[in-house]
């Protein structure tokens, strides 16, 4: 369970991009990520059908955000002339926490039109930075897709390695603050 005080919770934003709490208005997009067939080929999920679906898990994931135990953030484009950030065009979270609040899991996806671009490097620079920073936590950790070699790239990227396998058939990867 994270620790008390996000409240309100962090907008971040980097060069490009500004990652905001969902809300419902992001259901069309949200239903976009998890019912497509490329960004969830890698990912143990069940397929939204509908937004109906979408609005579901955007009601599941703020809720989980109001106990503090994930934060969850949707990748917007900013718009720099009008200040104002565009549609999502993916996510990112940190959750599964240890109980000491020492380590954390870093997760993310992203629109296969919006892949490609240095977008999710920006967004995961700025959650690790986030996460050992302002969390102060001693470890990140990710679970990859064997067959992912865009994601296991962008995470050797940052200094992530192999530390294992899991029973999924997912590559565990760390980093160390």
């Amino acid at each position: 369970m994270l620790q008390p005080g996000f409240s309100p919770f962090p907008t971040l934003t980097t060069e490009r991009l500004i990652l905001r709490q969902p809300d419902i208005t992001d259901d069309r997009e949200i239903f976009l990520l998890r019912s497509d067939e490329q960004v969830n080929r890698f990912i143990d999920r069940p397929r939204a059908i509908t937004v109906a679906d979408a609005r579901q898990f955007i009601d599941k994931t703020n809720a989980g955000i109001a106990q503090n135990d994930r934060l969850y953030w949707v990748v917007c484009p900013a718009d720099p002339k009008a200040g104002l950030p565009g549609r999502p065009v993916g996510t990112i979270c940190l959750w599964n926490f240890s109980p000491e609040m020492e380590v954390a899991e870093i997760g993310y996806e992203l629109l296969p039109e919006f892949q490609g671009k240095g977008i999710m490097q920006e967004a995961v620079a700025k959650i690790i930075d986030f996460g050992f920073q302002t969390l102060n936590l001693k470890s990140l950790e990710a679970c990859v897709d064997v067959d992912n070699g865009p994601s296991i790239k962008l995470l050797e990227k940052f200094n992530f390695v192999k530390t294992g396998l899991s029973e999924n058939n997912e590559i565990i990867y760390c980093l160390i603050k």
